[in-house]
């Protein structure tokens, strides 16, 4: 606890696609997919607080306990148009001095793969943190040389993104995709 606030001090990311007759089932499938179907999720914005540790899902989910309330930054998107691709995405800027907070961005998108889904969300993201420490840039600059500026600054140390993209069937199922920033505290 910080000032009555909860701080996350860890978190996991991860993704996963679902299948089903039932929107809400294809969304529970992604869930599954993604291995987080027996949490309580509640979804916050878009902070990744300082000096929280990105761990991997698999040291992350013996944590959890089934049925827990489990924050996390989620972007999902759904349809039940026949070939219809898309992608949802979380996109990562963590700044050099861990003392600050990063971003989180949340990305989803009908038509994009998930290179072209990751990158806008990894840029949103950065352009985000960006703009908090000061940095100077063109907004409307490619991400290749936005990126540029901001690894010079020196302000920036990482960022990525996770991206789930899929395309629905030729039956019409509910198809659903997700990409999730998972807390833990």
């Amino acid at each position: 606890m910080d000032g009555g606030n909860l701080v996350p001090t860890k978190v996991f990311f991860t993704k996963g696609s679902g299948r089903a007759k039932a929107k809400l089932a294809a969304f529970e499938s992604a869930l599954r997919d993604a291995g987080i179907e027996k949490f309580n999720l509640v979804s916050v914005s878009s902070i990744i607080p300082p000096r929280c540790e990105i761990i991997t899902k698999e040291n992350a989910l013996p944590l959890l306990h089934r049925g827990g309330i489990t924050f996390l930054v989620l972007s999902r998107i759904e349809s039940n148009e026949p070939n219809r691709l898309m992608a949802a995405s979380i996109g990562l800027a963590v700044p050099k001095d861990r003392s600050n907070y990063g971003y989180l961005s949340e990305y989803k998108e009908f038509g994009e793969t998930d290179a072209i889904a990751g990158k806008k969300a990894e840029e949103l993201a950065a352009t985000m943190l960006a703009s908090t420490l000061g940095i100077e840039f063109d907004a409307n600059e490619s991400w290749d040389k936005k990126e540029q500026v901001f690894k010079m600054s020196n302000k920036i140390i990482k960022t990525s993104n996770i991206t789930k993209s899929a395309i629905v069937g030729k039956d019409g199922l509910w198809t659903c995709a997700l990409a999730a920033a998972v807390f833990l505290f």
